[in-house]
């Protein structure tokens, strides 16, 4: 099954559309709520990327019996030094973003921690690709 979603660019009462679709439809399928709420809260973070850093952009799910892929792909600045991204705290985000409750410098690092797997490509102004992988043991999907 592949699922996608487009990522409006700031538009903050359409972020976060993609994974809370993603946790009902993974709810449904009957899914560990531990899984579910990894995927949800890694999903939710890269959303919020996408929105506010990467000037919009799409993603798209993919779940298969052992495994859920979920890629967003942006087009904006791009993120200049990957490994200083993924330390705890570190923010580009705007006084403004700030002050709205989001660049607290957690999304690549919470992605990092709930995926399985983590896979960040970027390039200065040709934006930005993530992909995360999530095992699932059993196969249950």
């Amino acid at each position: 099954m592949n699922i996608d979603y487009t990522i409006p660019r700031m538009d903050f009462s359409a972020a976060g559309k993609a994974s809370t679709d993603m946790k009902r439809r993974l709810t449904q399928l009957g899914l560990p709520p531990a899984f579910i709420r990894r995927v949800a809260i890694a999903m939710y973070e890269a959303e919020m990327n996408v929105a506010i850093h990467g000037e919009g952009g799409s993603a798209e799910v993919q779940i298969s019996r052992h495994i859920i892929t979920a890629r967003f792909v942006d087009h904006g600045p791009g993120i200049e030094n990957i490994e200083l991204a993924m330390q705890e705290g570190y923010s580009t985000a705007s006084e403004e973003i700030r002050n709205m409750g989001f660049g607290a410098g957690m999304g690549l690092p919470n992605m990092k921690k709930n995926a399985d797997e983590l896979i960040v490509q970027s390039e200065p102004k040709k934006g930005t690709l993530v992909e995360m992988r999530f095992r699932l043991s059993s196969g249950a999907v």
